[in-house]
Protein backbone atom coordinates (compact mmCIF):
# COMPACT_ATOMS: atom_id res chain seq x y z
CA UNK A 1 0.00 0.00 0.00
CA UNK A 2 1.35 3.43 -0.96
CA UNK A 3 2.08 5.80 1.89
CA UNK A 4 1.71 8.96 -0.21
CA UNK A 5 -1.13 9.84 -2.54
CA UNK A 6 -0.25 11.18 -6.00
CA UNK A 7 -1.19 14.70 -4.80
CA UNK A 8 1.08 14.37 -1.75
CA UNK A 9 3.95 13.06 -3.90
CA UNK A 10 3.61 15.99 -6.31
CA UNK A 11 3.56 18.49 -3.44
CA UNK A 12 6.66 16.93 -1.89
CA UNK A 13 8.53 16.98 -5.22
CA UNK A 14 7.58 20.62 -5.92
CA UNK A 15 9.09 21.91 -2.67
CA UNK A 16 12.55 21.85 -1.09
CA UNK A 17 12.11 23.61 2.27
CA UNK A 18 10.61 21.92 5.32
CA UNK A 19 10.63 21.80 9.10
CA UNK A 20 12.07 18.62 10.61
CA UNK A 21 10.91 17.53 14.05
CA UNK A 22 13.10 15.25 16.15
CA UNK A 23 12.98 14.27 19.81
CA UNK A 24 15.48 15.58 22.32
CA UNK A 25 16.97 13.37 25.00
CA UNK A 26 14.45 14.69 27.57
CA UNK A 27 11.51 13.92 25.23
CA UNK A 28 10.82 17.52 24.24
CA UNK A 29 10.61 18.41 20.52
CA UNK A 30 13.45 19.89 18.45
CA UNK A 31 12.47 21.75 15.26
CA UNK A 32 14.88 22.59 12.44
CA UNK A 33 14.35 24.26 9.07
CA UNK A 34 15.90 22.04 6.41
CA UNK A 35 16.33 21.68 2.65
CA UNK A 36 15.50 18.21 1.31
CA UNK A 37 15.27 16.08 -1.80
CA UNK A 38 12.51 13.54 -2.37
CA UNK A 39 13.23 10.89 -5.02
CA UNK A 40 9.92 9.02 -5.02
CA UNK A 41 10.82 6.66 -2.19
CA UNK A 42 12.72 8.54 0.49
CA UNK A 43 13.84 12.00 1.57
CA UNK A 44 17.52 12.95 1.76
CA UNK A 45 18.73 15.74 4.03
CA UNK A 46 22.30 16.98 4.33
CA UNK A 47 23.24 17.85 7.92
CA UNK A 48 26.38 18.07 9.99
CA UNK A 49 27.09 15.51 12.67
CA UNK A 50 27.50 18.17 15.37
CA UNK A 51 23.86 19.36 15.08
CA UNK A 52 21.02 18.47 17.42
CA UNK A 53 18.83 17.13 14.60
CA UNK A 54 21.52 14.55 13.72
CA UNK A 55 22.15 13.48 17.31
CA UNK A 56 18.42 13.28 18.03
CA UNK A 57 17.65 11.21 14.90
CA UNK A 58 20.52 8.81 15.63
CA UNK A 59 19.23 8.28 19.17
CA UNK A 60 15.51 8.25 18.26
CA UNK A 61 14.86 7.67 14.53
CA UNK A 62 11.13 8.50 14.61
CA UNK A 63 10.78 11.94 13.03
CA UNK A 64 8.14 14.30 11.65
CA UNK A 65 8.42 16.71 8.75
CA UNK A 66 6.24 19.64 7.74
CA UNK A 67 6.24 21.03 4.19
CA UNK A 68 4.33 24.29 4.08
CA UNK A 69 3.07 26.43 1.19
CA UNK A 70 0.83 29.20 2.44
CA UNK A 71 -2.08 27.48 4.15
CA UNK A 72 -1.46 24.19 2.35
CA UNK A 73 0.68 21.73 4.25
CA UNK A 74 1.97 18.18 4.13
CA UNK A 75 2.86 16.46 7.38
CA UNK A 76 4.98 13.32 7.21
CA UNK A 77 5.89 10.85 9.91
CA UNK A 78 8.66 8.38 9.29
CA UNK A 79 11.96 6.85 10.29
CA UNK A 80 15.34 8.43 9.80
CA UNK A 81 18.39 6.43 8.82
CA UNK A 82 21.74 7.97 9.75
CA UNK A 83 24.26 7.67 6.92
CA UNK A 84 27.82 8.52 7.87
CA UNK A 85 29.97 6.16 5.79
CA UNK A 86 31.96 7.65 2.89
CA UNK A 87 30.12 5.89 0.03
CA UNK A 88 26.73 6.78 1.55
CA UNK A 89 27.48 10.44 2.18
CA UNK A 90 28.98 10.85 -1.29
CA UNK A 91 25.95 9.25 -2.99
CA UNK A 92 23.51 11.23 -0.85
CA UNK A 93 25.21 14.57 -1.47
CA UNK A 94 25.57 13.91 -5.20
CA UNK A 95 21.82 13.16 -5.28
CA UNK A 96 20.93 16.35 -3.40
CA UNK A 97 23.27 18.59 -5.38
CA UNK A 98 22.10 17.17 -8.70
CA UNK A 99 18.48 17.85 -7.71
CA UNK A 100 19.43 21.42 -6.81
CA UNK A 101 21.21 21.90 -10.16
CA UNK A 102 24.69 21.99 -8.64
CA UNK A 103 27.09 19.54 -10.25
CA UNK A 104 29.98 18.04 -8.28
CA UNK A 105 33.24 18.12 -10.22
CA UNK A 106 35.28 16.13 -7.67
CA UNK A 107 35.85 12.39 -7.85
CA UNK A 108 34.30 10.30 -5.07
CA UNK A 109 37.46 10.16 -2.94
CA UNK A 110 38.09 13.92 -3.01
CA UNK A 111 34.39 14.66 -2.49
CA UNK A 112 34.29 12.31 0.52
CA UNK A 113 37.30 14.10 2.07
CA UNK A 114 35.61 17.48 1.54
CA UNK A 115 32.33 16.31 3.08
CA UNK A 116 34.04 14.61 6.02
CA UNK A 117 36.07 17.78 6.65
CA UNK A 118 32.78 19.68 6.93
CA UNK A 119 31.28 16.95 9.18
CA UNK A 120 28.59 16.41 6.49
CA UNK A 121 26.34 13.37 6.80
CA UNK A 122 22.95 12.33 5.41
CA UNK A 123 19.63 11.72 7.10
CA UNK A 124 17.48 9.47 4.92
CA UNK A 125 13.82 9.56 5.91
CA UNK A 126 11.41 6.87 4.86
CA UNK A 127 7.81 8.13 5.08
CA UNK A 128 5.39 5.91 6.99
CA UNK A 129 2.33 8.17 7.28
CA UNK A 130 1.30 11.40 5.59
CA UNK A 131 -1.48 13.94 6.00
CA UNK A 132 -2.27 16.92 3.79
CA UNK A 133 -4.61 19.85 4.18
CA UNK A 134 -5.17 23.32 2.82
Amino acid sequence: MAVLTPEQEAFLREHRLAVLGTGRRDGSPQLSTIMYHYDGSDIAISVTSDRAKWKNAVRQPRVAMLVLDGRKQLILYGRAQAIDDAPGIVAGHRRIRQAMGRAVELDDEAFARELQGQLRVILRITPERAFMND
